[in-house]
């Protein structure tokens, strides 16, 4: 029995071993995502491409709350879940936000730049995704990590369709409109989430592993 348990626990150890290494991987991918998505919406004047580029912050900081939950007990990683779900409606409060500042100044994207940042995001946003999904089903904390990867690459490719339908229709207001669209996932997926992640929180007791 005692070599079955040491066996276990040798097992959760390299489980939460691996995570922490693709975890700080797609960290740091993801900060380089936002500098240069964000740098890049703000030269092209794009609601998409800075809505895309929060996505991308706002999953920093979820790999990092990840990386900290990492081992705790399954309430502390539920808890780490709550928090995500959280950034994911924030975010959406503030593309909603933007949108409605846009239509009221007007703006006029840049679809060559667009697609650009778009394009190398999404390249960046598959690999991550490719690293994040053998860790999905361990538990709520991977699988709200898995799901924050897959809306950018969701959102990359969205941008890459809006620029491209603007590009040859001309019609800029496609640009808010794919940034309201983005706002609804984030809100979509963080409701998905706290759902997920409040029953665990709430019925674990904190030294539950």
């Amino acid at each position: 029995m005692a070599c079955c348990d040491c066996e276990s626990t040798g097992q959760a150890l390299a489980r939460s071993a691996a995570q922490r290494r693709v975890l700080w991987t797609v960290l740091f991918i993801n900060v380089a995502i936002f500098v240069g998505e964000f740098g890049a919406g703000l030269w092209a004047d794009s609601t998409a491409l800075q809505g895309d580029s929060l996505d991308s912050l706002g999953d920093a900081l979820v790999y990092a709350l990840s990386l900290w939950a990492v081992g705790q007990a399954l309430r502390w990683r539920a808890g780490s879940a709550l928090v995500k779900g959280g950034i994911q409606l924030l975010f959406a409060g503030i593309v909603i936000a933007e949108v409605g500042r846009k239509l009221v100044t007007g703006a006029e994207p840049l679809t060559g730049v667009m697609a650009i940042a778009a394009g190398v995001a999404l390249i960046a946003n598959l690999t991550c995704l490719a690293l994040l999904t053998r860790f999905r089903s361990h538990d709520i904390n991977m699988r709200s990590v898995w799901l924050c990867s897959r809306n950018d690459v969701i959102g990359n490719a969205g941008v890459l369709l809006t620029t491209a339908l603007m590009a040859w229709s001309g019609w800029t207001w496609l640009d808010l409109a794919f940034g309201a669209l983005l706002a609804l996932l984030f809100a979509r997926t963080g409701v998905e989430v706290l759902r997920s992640a409040w029953p665990q929180f709430r019925l674990h007791p904190s030294h539950v592993q």
